[in-house]
Formats: structure tokens, sequence, C-alpha cells
């Protein structure tokens, strides 16, 4: 008597952010396409709210569909609202899992919607994936929730030898741990390949081209500013921002300027840019909430050098082309792409002097960095297909 096919594996994707999205788009897509894996997708937290861009509109735009759509953070700039979110995520995304028969959940990162996600999974059973653990960032209480995942998790995706010799250290079991590079890798190394594939092994330059130049001078375009709260005071955050800001102008570039995420502080550096944006016209400065990842990443490419706090920085600007200065303690102690990442600390004559370095640079795109070389989606897809989903599995033990 011959079986029938084998169930596919239901995956659900737990996606918080436009950050983490961008990241996960890579893996969603190897999932979908898996010949024994089913999609589902979990939108959440900052993709829901209208102010910071309803960025689930560029899940659905890249033909994603939505299973379940769990509001949490109502986008007030509280303490309260960041735990609010977190238990009404819990509640509503164990929910949908346990109807929705999921067999493996996958969460990144170490925002509150990845804390949820992890939470759900484990409380109702699932097996639960977790990428880019093992990570450090110890300048936001964001790097406790990476490291609590870490020891939710049944299943490591980490993106460096230096992560998985972390998570080791933590006590978890080598044959849990699989290292697969950064995510969001994947579709600059595509982008690059798809405009000039001689760029993997040449300078990176302005509209996917090597640099122009006039006599000795660089052709600049302007800066991209990501720029996000740290969890301190609305005041203390405007203050660090609108020093960033004037820095950035005072070099003479362009700012191109994308909103924070939600965290605590996030109101301050919203009206910073605001207040920044009413002195000069759109020729100069050109504020956005959000971008869709390939307009963020031909933007990222595009750029003179990318400013800010954002992780994208420390792990995806030398894969793009572009120095990048990384600003106060945000990303502290995360392992850095390459040596054009500068830091600065929060003062003007810190942040200026960075740029002056980073504006005298441009990294050179090569097929393989400390985060991987570009295949990272594929590799989760075959991890996740070929895990024993047996009751070892879920019974973890200090290694």
């Amino acid at each position: 008597m011959s079986r029938g096919p084998r169930r596919k594996r239901r995956i659900a994707v737990v996606t918080g952010t436009r950050a983490d999205y961008g990241l996960l788009r890579s893996p969603m897509s190897a999932i979908r396409d898996h010949p024994r894996l089913t999609l589902q997708v979990v939108a959440c937290g900052m993709h829901l709210l209208r102010k910071f861009g309803t960025t689930v509109k560029d899940i659905e735009r890249d033909g994603f569909s939505i299973d379940a759509r769990i509001p949490m953070q109502r986008g007030d700039d509280s303490s309260i609202d960041q735990a609010g979110g977190l238990g009404r995520g819990v509640g509503k995304i164990a929910a949908f899992l346990d109807e929705a028969n999921t067999d493996i959940v996958v969460v990144l990162g170490d925002r509150i919607e990845a804390m949820a996600g992890a939470l759900a999974a484990v409380t109702t059973g699932k097996v639960l994936a977790h990428i880019h653990g093992g990570d450090a960032a110890q300048g936001d209480f964001d790097d406790s929730l990476r490291h609590a995942i870490s020891k939710l998790a049944h299943v490591h995706l980490t993106a460096t030898s230096d992560a998985t010799k972390r998570l080791r250290r933590m006590g978890e079991a080598s044959g849990r741990i699989h290292q697969v590079g950064a995510p969001g890798i994947d579709r600059i190394r595509e982008i690059l390949a798809d405009s000039d594939p001689r760029n993997s092994d040449t300078t990176c330059g302005t509209g996917l081209q090597p640099v122009a130049a006039t006599g000795s001078k660089r052709v600049r375009h302007g800066a991209l500013i990501v720029q996000h709260a740290s969890g301190r005071s609305a005041r203390r955050e405007r203050a660090t921002m609108r020093v960033l800001l004037d820095c950035v102008q005072c070099a003479g570039l362009s700012r191109t300027i994308i909103y924070p995420n939600s965290d605590r502080g996030h109101a301050g550096v919203i009206a910073a840019i605001e207040a920044h944006a009413r002195r000069f016209d759109r020729a100069e400065v050109r504020v956005v909430r959000s971008l869709p990842r390939d307009a963020y990443l031909r933007a990222l490419i595009d750029a003179d050098v990318l400013v800010g706090n954002s992780s994208s920085g420390i792990i995806e600007s030398s894969t793009a082309g572009t120095p990048a200065v990384d600003i106060g303690d945000r990303q502290r102690g995360r392992l850095k792409c390459g040596p054009s990442v500068i830091h600065a600390e929060e003062t003007a004559e810190s942040i200026r002097q960075a740029l002056a370095v980073a504006l005298r640079t441009r990294p050179r795109c090569s097929r393989r960095s400390v985060y991987g070389d570009g295949h990272a989606g594929p590799r989760i897809a075959d991890v996740l297909a070929d895990l024993p989903l047996d009751a070892g599995l879920q019974k973890k033990t200090w290694a």
C-alpha cells in the first residue's frame, strides 16, 4: 500500500518592522519556493502603524500573502506601550500558530516583536528557529532580548563565526547551531550582480557604477541617515539627532533621512528631523517614513556615506560599497563588516572627524564578508526542511 505525499512543513515567519522584513525577505522567498515547505507570514508591530509608513504594504507589494496581522504597539512614545504591545503580541500570535497548525516559527534579531513570536512559539509547543542569535549589541536593552530568545530557541541560524562561538559559550549545543550568514546581504549581491557583474571585484559607486570623478574630486550624492532612539528620553534623543544633522549639513552633503523605529525616545528623533527639514528645501533634504527594501538598498549603494546607528551600517554597508559612520553606543560590541565602518561618539567634534574619514574612503565590494556570501536565505530554508521534528529537538539541555 503506497503512502500519499508527505505534508509540507508549515513555517511561520514573524516580522514586525521594515528592518527585520528587509533581512527576512530572502529566507521568506526561499521558504515559499522550497518543495517541502509552506510559508506563513505573520505581520505585526510597526508594520501596522501609519506613523511609521504602514510597511505591511511592502510585504504585499513583494508578492507575499499575509496570513496574520497582529496589532501590538499603539505608536505612542512610552515604555508602557512597548510592554503592552509585547503582551498583546504573545497572545495573538500564539492563537494564530495554534489555529494554523504551524510546525516551525522563525524570528530574527532582538526586538519585542521577535520576543513575542518566540514566547508564542514555545508556549504553544512549536519549534523555534532564531536568525542572528549570538550577535552582540551592548548599547541597547534589546541585546538582552536577543540572548533571551537564544535560550528559548531550539535552532540557531547564525550570521558569523563570532556569533556561533558566543552561543556555544552560552551553553547552546553545537548540533543546534547552523552558520548560514546574514540574510540582509543576499539582495545586495543580487542588485549589484544584475547591474554589473564586475562590481563583485571593483569599487562600488554611485548609480551602481564606479564612482564618477571630476579632476581629483569624487562627485558626491549625499548622505543616507538612519538614526534610531536608544531608549532614552525624547529630549536627549532630539539633541543627539540635531547634532548629527547639523554635522552632515556642514559637510556639504544632501540628506535622505528615514524615520526611526518605534523604540522609546523616537518622538525626539522625529522632532529633530522635522525641524531640520523645515530649514532646507527638498533638493537638499528628503524625509521619508520608510523605504521599500530595494529602494533602501539602492539608496545605500548610491550614498556617499551612511550615517546613524542602524545595524545596516554595521552588517551591510561594506557589501554595498558605502562607508558608514556609526554613532553612539547602540551597536557597541557588534562585529563590524569592514574597516570602512567608522565609530563616532555623540559629539559634534567626533561626528565631524568620522565623516571626514568616511568621505575619503570607498570600500571595495567583494564576494564575501564576515557576514557571509549572500546565500543565507536558501541555506535557512534547507535547514528548516531537514530538521528532525522529534521530541528531542524541543528538549534542551546545557551543553
